[in-house]
């Protein structure tokens, strides 16, 4: 009751000042008309009409109006005069003035040599039988207006109701469009869905790429719109609705839209926060609304994006009855409606576990489609569909790319490929590289190089044996991926300098030596800076960060600790966004928990070193090489890296084997590149997807394994 009272309150207020406008309004436009009036006697009148000074009178039912001729002072009423014969004094204002008009005000104070000339004196009509005769006597002109009734009706009645209608209408818009209204007050209740007619969407399963399974079993809800007698010959029905569940960024927009493109029916896509108004019943309005203008075009397909703003589990305590209502209006109508029809629900969200279970279950949502962050091969398809519009050299080596970017979603690609392509304009190319699709990879992950900073001699030292002790950590184990390129340029998101790792092949299943072997690659950095200078500096925040994470995830999810078993002491919520995770155990456990990530890091810090410290020579001789150079590549750290440990380059030993078993063919393919030369087997493993970062950048540093030197210091 009180909520309804909240809604009826503001439409009085307006009301109000809408006639308190017009009333104003009236008494202004009444003042600025109306020309100035003196009140007189009757007596004075006569005493006007027999002095002849009356030109012209105007007789009307309740009052007559002089006019008196040209070039006579005021009219001076007759008064009486004091013993010196002056004018009485001027009589004081009084309370009563406040109620006064201008007119009378002038008419009560000021003297008649003080009113101006030319107005106009009125008199109350006191219907003198005689008073036509002495008109004619003294010749004046005098006469009646016939009264206009429409005129009249129109001033009185009609005109400041429209003066107040425009009022109400224009206040009325402002408020509205206040509050989230498209179409004036009135239509609070009705819904915003942007209808995309037939083939207007103009997008199809042709522009989804990475996202296979989801297209298939969406494919099959389009077949149905096409064909429906296909399956209710069987005695199947229309599935009402799918929840399309992932990551934001994968396409699950891209998917309805490409749904309605494919079945040519009408589009409605409203997103779930536009059924939430401040006032209650606002939104369950405009799903009634959605659902009546859907069945009037069907067949046609509903898109709720974000249904998570209104499907929210009704079991919080911070549930207000605004949502609740909506969502059980969305229940009811889900429910109600024919699925004959083919009127179909898509919805997207990337928090399910907030859903409410009614919402879920089978009869309102049938299917739950599970669009993931895409695999190899999807992101190699999606690098096709956003590269196909862009000129590229003829070299360009999408797998590459797509091995590089593990973790990426399909915003993330297409975002890449644009500033691949706006990385060659700046450089005067009318094509697109290969290295622009690298560099574009590197702008993502830790941002642009910053020129400006010039480190000093002995901080770009420390830099350089950080980032050569990730190297050699990585190159030095059997479960790591080979070294893509090492370099010590500052970048515009806190980098000093990072370390570039990418996998040979893609894995999804991680083993306990690969994640130990991980965590010793994180620590190395610091373990080089403490080897090469003796001193300890910020720079390893980063890294210290991934491998606590990493460790913990070992003892709390994994069950890799001896201590702990296989006990689940966390778990992972918001799965699809943050993917933090939550303690199932005691503080007691946390506190143990702790102490056991601390043994581990320890251990993998002492193994760390005894790698540095074993190949100190190698550790010292690449680190001045990157510092004169501070770029190099994976190819150029294992040429320096091979020779300081003795080993043939694998590339080198190759061709000389090639030109012992080709003698005759020694001297014309002599210098040329052996494009099959066997990767180098220590190198040969992977690592797969960590925990979901809400940050794809940080993703991206898991997945490729970047190691960098933070930048600390502010």
């Amino acid at each position: 009751m009180d909520n309804n009272k909240k809604f009826r309150n503001p439409l009085m207020t307006y009301l109000i000042i809408s006639l308190i406008v017009t009333c104003l309004l009236n008494v202004f436009i009444s003042v600025l008309t109306s020309p100035n009036k003196i009140e007189v006697n009757y007596s004075d009148f006569m005493q006007m009409l027999e002095a002849d000074e009356v030109d012209e009178v105007e007789l009307q039912s309740a009052q007559i109006l002089i006019k008196r001729k040209k070039g006579l002072e005021p009219w001076k009423p007759s008064e009486p005069e004091n013993a010196d014969n002056t004018p009485p004094p001027s009589p004081s204002p009084s309370f009563e003035d406040e109620f006064l008009s201008g007119v009378q005000l002038m008419n009560k104070y000021m003297t008649p040599y003080q009113i101006p000339k030319n107005v106009i004196y009125y008199t109350g009509n006191v219907h003198d039988p005689k008073l036509i005769e002495k008109l004619d006597k003294h010749k004046v002109n005098y006469f009646t207006k016939i009264p206009n009734l429409l005129m009249n009706i129109f001033q009185t009645w009609i005109l400041p109701i429209l003066i107040m209608l425009i009022l109400f209408s224009v206040l009325m818009s402002v408020v509205s469009k206040k509050f989230g209204g498209r179409g004036g007050f009135m239509s609070f209740g009705e819904s915003n869905a942007k209808v995309y007619m037939e083939n207007k969407t103009g997008i199809t399963f042709a522009d989804v790429a990475g996202q296979e399974e989801a297209k298939e079993s969406l494919n099959e809800i389009v077949d149905f719109l096409h064909n429906p007698a296909r399956y209710t010959e069987i005695g199947a029905r229309q599935p009402k609705g799918a929840l399309l569940v992932g990551p934001p960024g994968t396409g699950k927009t891209l998917l309805a839209k490409a749904v309605a493109g494919e079945a040519s029916v009408p589009f409605f896509s409203i997103s779930g926060s536009d059924f939430v108004e401040m006032f209650v019943g606002v939104g369950a309005s405009r799903v009634r609304d959605l659902f009546k203008q859907a069945s009037a075009k069907a067949p046609c397909i509903i898109f709720i994006d974000e249904v998570d703003a209104i499907g929210k589990s009704r079991d919080t305590h911070h549930m207000d009855s605004e949502h609740e209502q909506t969502l059980n209006q969305l229940l009811s109508e889900m429910d109600g409606f024919d699925s004959s029809k083919g009127v179909i629900i898509l919805a997207a969200t990337n928090r399910p576990e907030t859903l409410d279970k009614a919402l879920l279950r089978p009869g309102r949502f049938d299917r739950r489609i599970i669009v993931e962050k895409p695999d190899l091969k999807g992101r190699e398809d999606i690098l096709k569909v956003h590269s196909k519009n862009i000129k590229t050299e003829d070299d360009i080596d999408l797998h590459e790319i797509a091995l590089a970017t593990s973790g990426a979603v399909g915003a993330d690609l297409a975002n890449m490929v644009n500033e691949a392509a706006l990385g060659a304009v700046r450089s005067g190319r009318k094509k697109v590289s290969q290295s622009d699709l690298m560099e574009a990879v590197e702008v993502i992950i830790a941002g642009k190089e910053k020129k400006d900073r010039i480190l000093s001699e002995k901080e770009k030292r420390i830099v350089a044996f950080h980032e050569v002790g990730h190297a050699l950590a990585a190159a030095l184990q059997k479960n790591t991926k080979p070294v893509q390129k090492i370099t010590i340029v500052p970048r515009t998101m806190g980098a000093l300098g990072y370390t570039m790792q990418m996998p040979e092949e893609e894995h999804y299943l991680m083993s306990k030596d690969e994640i130990i072997e991980q965590i010793i690659v994180y620590l190395a950095g610091r373990c080089a800076e403490d080897i090469g200078f003796d001193t300890i500096t910020t720079g390893a925040a980063n890294d210290i960060e991934q491998a606590t994470s990493l460790a913990r995830s070992m003892v709390a999810q994994y069950g890799m600790s001896e201590k702990f078993g296989m006990a689940g002491l966390e778990s992972i919520q918001s799965k699809y966004l943050d993917g933090r995770p939550v303690a199932n155990c005691s503080e007691t456990t946390l506190a143990e928990i702790d102490k056991e990530v601390i043994i581990i890091l320890k251990d993998c810090y002492k193994t760390a070193e005894n790698l540095l410290k074993s190949n100190m020579e190698a550790l010292k001789r690449i680190a001045e090489f990157l510092v004169e150079k501070e770029n190099i590549t994976g190819d150029e750290f294992m040429k320096i890296l091979n020779e300081v440990r003795g080993i043939p380059d694998p590339c080198e030993t190759e061709d000389s084997d090639t030109a012992e078993s080709n003698p005759d063919k020694s001297d014309t393919e002599e210098g040329s590149e052996n494009t099959d030369a066997p990767e180098i087997q220590e190198n040969d493993a992977d690592n797969p997807d960590l925990p979901e970062n809400p940050s794809f950048s940080a993703e991206l540093q898991k997945q490729t394994d970047i190691r960098q030197t933070d930048d600390n210091s502010q």
